[in-house]
C-alpha cells in the first residue's frame, strides 16, 4: 500500500522580515489600536451621556478646566509627530545611529507628556469622586494617560535592545510598529482634549 505524498509549499524564498501590515506584528498593534480606541470611546461617550445630568457643563460652582497645560500637552503632541515620523523611516532604512537617538528623544518627550497628564488633573477643578462629571472627564485623562507611560516603557525596552547592540532583523520592522501606535496615541487624543477641556466652555 503506497503512502499517500504530503502537499507541501516551498517557502525558503520568503523575506525573514516584512513591514507594516504584511507583519503580524503589525496586526498585533492595529487590535491593541482597536481595543484601547473602545476604552477611550467608551469614555468619551459617558461623558457626553451623563452631560444630561446637569443643566451646565460643567456643573455649577465648578470652574470650567484650565487650558494652559492641556494646550501646550497637545501642541507638544502633535509637534512630536515630525520625530516619530523620522524615527520610522530610520526604521525603514535600518538606520541604527538614528534610531539609538530618536527613541531616547521619544522616551524624553513621553515623558514630558506623562508629567503634563498629572498637572491636567489638577486644572479639571473637579475630583474625581466629587460627581458624574468628575469621574468621566478623569476616566478619560486617566486611561490615555495609562497608555502615555506604557509607551514611554515599551520606547524604553526597543532603546535599550539598539543601545546594547541586541537588536535583530526583526527589531527594526517592530520600531516602525512602534511609531505606528504612535500616530494613534497623538491623533486620537486631539479630539479628547477637545471634549474634555473646550467642550465645557461652550456649553
Amino acid at each position: 500500500m503506497s503512502s499517500a505524498r504530503r502537499a507541501g509549499i516551498d517557502v525558503s524564498g520568503l523575506p525573514t522580515h516584512v513591514y507594516g501590515h504584511r507583519s503580524t506584528i503589525w496586526w498585533g498593534t492595529a487590535g491593541f489600536m482597536l481595543i484601547e480606541g473602545t476604552t477611550l470611546a467608551i469614555c468619551a461617550a459617558a461623558y457626553l451621556y451623563l452631560r444630561r445630568n446637569f443643566s451646565a457643563l460643567p456643573p455649577e460652582r465648578i470652574a470650567a478646566p484650565d487650558l494652559t497645560v492641556a494646550t501646550v500637552n497637545v501642541a507638544l503632541m502633535l509637534a512630536s509627530l515630525v520625530p516619530n515620523h523620522l524615527l520610522s523611516l530610520a526604521g525603514y532604512r535600518k538606520d541604527d545611529r538614528a534610531i539609538k537617538l530618536l527613541t531616547l528623544l521619544s522616551i524624553a518627550i513621553c515623558t514630558v507628556f506623562v508629567v503634563l497628564r498629572w498637572f491636567e488633573f489638577q486644572a479639571l477643578h473637579v475630583r474625581w469622586d466629587q460627581n458624574a462629571y468628575g469621574s468621566a472627564a478623569w476616566a478619560t485623562l486617566f486611561f490615555h494617560g495609562t497608555l502615555l507611560a506604557v509607551e514611554v516603557g515599551e520606547t524604553a525596552v526597543m532603546s535599550a535592545i539598539f543601545w546594547r547592540g541586541r537588536q535583530e532583523t526583526k527589531h527594526y520592522s517592530d520600531v516602525t510598529d512602534l511609531c505606528f501606535y504612535w500616530y494613534f496615541m497623538v491623533l486620537v487624543w486631539v479630539p479628547l482634549y477637545a471634549m474634555v477641556f473646550l467642550l465645557p466652555r461652550v456649553m
